[in-house]
């Protein structure tokens, strides 16, 4: 029965390493990078308005990344996380692309969200 535990215990932990590390190959043989590409696609944890990253005004933002977040279903974490995560999750993946000032504005828009939960 131990030998048993230890075989699913490894089969758990290499499915956990494939998952946690994006660019491990996958069964085909290929490189999975294109994970971030795909929560961008499919992840429905957060119901965002439309063009919530390209606003100018850091205030709204934030108080519409915790409207979705509260409002939402399907998150896992607090709605405090969920809403700091979809917005670091933008901005890391906008990457260099993210001019400087909306970058900027997305920074504050953080600094706002954590002042609106009391975390600051």
């Amino acid at each position: 029965m131990q030998g048993m535990f230890v075989l699913i215990a490894i089969i758990y932990a290499q499915h956990t390493y494939v998952q946690t590390f994006p660019y491990m190959k996958n069964k085909s043989g290929q490189a999975n990078k294109k994970w971030s590409a795909r929560v961008t696609r499919e992840s429905h944890a957060l119901e965002l308005e439309e063009g919530v990253f390209t606003w100018k005004d850091p205030r709204r933002i934030a108080r519409s990344l915790k409207r979705s977040a509260e409002t939402s279903t399907q998150r896992k974490a607090t709605p405090f996380q969920s809403a700091m995560s979809m917005l670091n999750f933008y901005i890391n993946r906008a990457g260099k692309s993210l001019d400087s000032e909306q970058r900027q504005i997305l920074e504050q828009a953080k600094q706002e969200l954590r002042h609106l939960y009391k975390r600051s």
